[in-house]
């Protein structure tokens, strides 16, 4: 970048503009933007260099003052609005402490049923399907029960077993293995991502620093993949 009459005008008032270079001093950062300690030099330097007998206009010194100001609000509160984002966006361990005991929705195949014997569960699609199917296996792989959900549109949905096996027996405890199979009008196959329920035993920190939750029949999986906490 090659020095400019703007450059030299700042650097006669001794202000270096971010960015700015000689040809004799090369430099790295292209940021062309001024900060407030260049706006209040800036300032600073027409009042010390005005002409006496025509001084600047009182309604335009106000008008600087009143950019100078608003300049550092909006400054003060982008930092602000940044970190109340970067906070919002990020989930602590000491958040995730809190989860130990409680269950969660995450994407996963293995679950256990309720008090009741029932159980419950989401279908993630990938794009409409003309049939979706559910189907339970016991802990041997012994398909229990299957379960025709029809047509449904792409995106996220419920699903719910009353815990009985097409024989209308009882299924027992589990853990259950759930699979999922969708089509659409063409007969194609269409993605299908079961997430179920299951509970919170332990909270560990990964080699990234960034928390995992053991979940039991599925292992650990990074909170971000929890979709709700029950």
């Amino acid at each position: 970048m090659t020095t400019t009459s703007f450059d030299s005008a700042l650097a006669n008032l001794g202000i270096k503009r971010t960015g700015a270079s000689t040809a004799n001093t090369p430099t790295a950062d292209t940021s062309q933007q001024m900060d407030q300690n260049d706006f209040l030099t800036l300032m600073t330097a027409q009042l010390k260099n005005q002409d006496p007998f025509e001084p600047v206009d009182n309604s335009q010194m106000v008008a600087q003052m009143a950019q100078f100001s608003s300049l550092a609000g909006i400054s003060e509160m982008n930092s602000t609005l940044k970190a109340i984002s970067e906070r919002l966006g990020s989930t602590t361990t000491t958040d995730m402490m809190s989860w130990v005991g409680r269950t969660v929705l995450t994407p996963g195949n293995v679950a256990y049923p309720r008090t009741d014997g029932s159980l419950g569960g989401t279908i993630d699609l990938g794009a409409d399907a003309t049939n979706v199917t559910v189907t339970i296996e016991g802990p041997n792989g012994a398909i229990l029960k299957s379960i025709e959900l029809g047509a449904q549109s792409k995106g996220s949905f419920d699903f719910e077993w009353d815990g009985t096996t097409d024989t209308g027996e009882a299924a027992g405890a589990g853990p259950f293995t759930i699979r999922t199979a969708a089509r659409n009008a063409d007969g194609g196959s269409v993605t299908a991502t079961p997430l179920v329920w299951a509970p919170v035993t332990a909270v560990t920190i990964g080699s990234d620093g960034s928390p995992l939750l053991t979940l039991p029949g599925i292992g650990q999986v990074s909170a971000n993949s929890v979709r709700k906490v029950g």
